[in-house]
């Protein structure tokens, strides 16, 4: 009995375990390259210049659909650009103009910032983590401007320049 259970057990295992054949392991070797290219050159802009900040911890989840599923609604320009843009000021405002404690302010404004990317129909699953971000660093406006919209005109160039020209992938869908 306890035999068979191990065996159960094992062929269960095994039937979760993903075949990583040819194809996905190209796949996940350009989103990969691709992402670190990506945030590169953010990194390099924002650490070895003078010219601001270009970094904000939710792109890095982003490169995740804009390179491992660029065909994804969610990965779109227009949803890229509005859904980071939009619940980054979600995120100043309630900073800056919602005298509330912090735990009670992240949880709002996360579900503020969904509730509007739903509704305007530019949903874009990393930028939900800007309003923690933003709250936490207790941001100002200026936040709005670099990284966020700096930032995330770089990483669409560069990701319609590779998926469109260098992968030869309808990117952006039309």
């Amino acid at each position: 009995m306890f035999a068979a259970s191990v065996k159960n057990c094992f062929k269960s295992i095994e039937n979760l375990m993903i075949k990583i054949t040819k194809p996905l392991l190209q796949k996940a070797l350009i989103a990969g390259f691709f992402s670190a290219f990506t945030i590169g050159v953010l990194t390099v802009l924002t650490y070895k210049s003078t010219l601001g900040y270009f970094l904000a911890g939710s792109f890095g989840s982003s490169m995740v659909l804009l390179f491992g599923f660029p065909e994804s609604p969610f990965a779109q320009p227009k949803n890229v650009f509005f859904g980071h843009l939009l619940t980054a000021l979600v995120g100043v405002i309630f900073v800056n103009y919602i005298p509330l404690p912090i735990y009670i302010n992240i949880a709002l404004a996360v579900g503020v910032g969904i509730f509007l990317m739903i509704l305007l129909n530019v949903v874009h699953p990393p930028a939900g983590g800007n309003p923690i971000i933003v709250i936490i660093g207790s941001v100002s406006y200026d936040y709005l401007i670099s990284p966020i919209i700096f930032g995330c005109i770089i990483i669409l160039l560069l990701a319609i320049l590779i998926n469109k020209f260098i992968l030869k992938k309808n990117y952006p869908l039309k």
